[in-house]
């Protein structure tokens, strides 16, 4: 069986040292390539970076069962990292973020511009954010279907883990749409249970930005990652503001996202 290819972006900041370390994390759980990638603005600003990455690739203490290669090409961040990880059939793409500031938030973060362009999940992580084992991980489902495609990926992340799935919704007052929320909670139910996926499900109130509970309900059950679709139904996806404060959230907590638009059912 071939391995699981993860694609980490390379600009040789720290958040990207942090997503290459969380990589290699992740990765010793289960066979995996990690392919480290740089993209330069020129041909002889490429050149320059090859025996850069070369030289990080070679500082790395490798876990067993992890390989580690390098890519250099010219190309734009914004758009050629989802091609790549598109050509080479990447089962995730782990990146670090900045998070958003100033005009870069009224524009949308880096990381929600380079989420619309590849059909494989992220996992995002943030400078500060801490490498430990994943203990737990929720699932945030809100009323869109369109919530529903983080459910598999989640479950396949839990697996490899071996961690437990918290599923997490609002409550609803309104009967329409708290039978929809039920029906949909009652799918993720019935899925993760022919998986063998240990699940909890809980609703919480409805009072409050959902994002906000969200990231209180990680940091009160120690969960170690947040999963959740990225979607929009405006014509400018990047002012998502949902996603955007799940990635950047204070606690550093790392995301799984997948870009609902694009995402495939199953990846690892």
């Amino acid at each position: 069986m071939s391995k699981n290819l993860y694609i980490v972006p390379y600009d040789f900041s720290g958040v990207a040292d942090k997503a290459l370390q969380y990589a290699l994390h992740i990765g010793k759980h289960v066979d995996t390539e990690i392919r480290i990638v740089h993209l330069a603005k020129d041909k002889a600003k490429g050149m320059v970076k090859v025996k850069l990455l070369n030289d990080v690739k070679n500082k790395l203490t490798i876990p067993a069962g992890v390989e580690v290669t390098t890519l250099v090409r010219v190309g734009d961040i914004f758009t050629d990292i989802g091609k790549i990880a598109k050509k080479e059939h990447a089962q995730l793409i782990v990146m670090g973020t900045h998070g958003s500031k100033g005009m870069q938030w009224l524009f949308g973060s880096y990381a929600m511009k380079i989420l619309q362009s590849a059909d494989c999940p992220f996992l995002i992580v943030q400078k500060n954010t801490e490498i430990e084992e994943i203990s737990g991980l929720v699932v945030a489902i809100d009323q869109t279907k369109e919530s529903m495609q983080i459910v598999s990926t989640a479950g396949d992340m839990s697996n490899i883990m071996k961690c437990k799935v918290n599923v997490i919704a609002e409550k609803q007052t309104d009967q329409i749409l708290n039978t929809r929320i039920q029906n949909r909670v009652g799918i993720i139910k019935k899925e993760y249970e022919e998986r063998g996926i240990d699940a909890n499900i809980e609703f919480v109130a409805k009072n409050g930005k959902y994002n906000r509970k969200v990231i209180k309900y990680a940091k009160q059950n120690d969960i170690g990652l947040i999963a959740i679709a990225f979607h929009s139904e405006s014509l400018f996806p990047v002012f998502d503001t949902f996603a955007q404060k799940i990635i950047t959230n204070k606690p550093a907590i790392p995301v799984l996202i997948v870009n609902s638009k694009l995402a495939s059912a199953l990846y690892f």
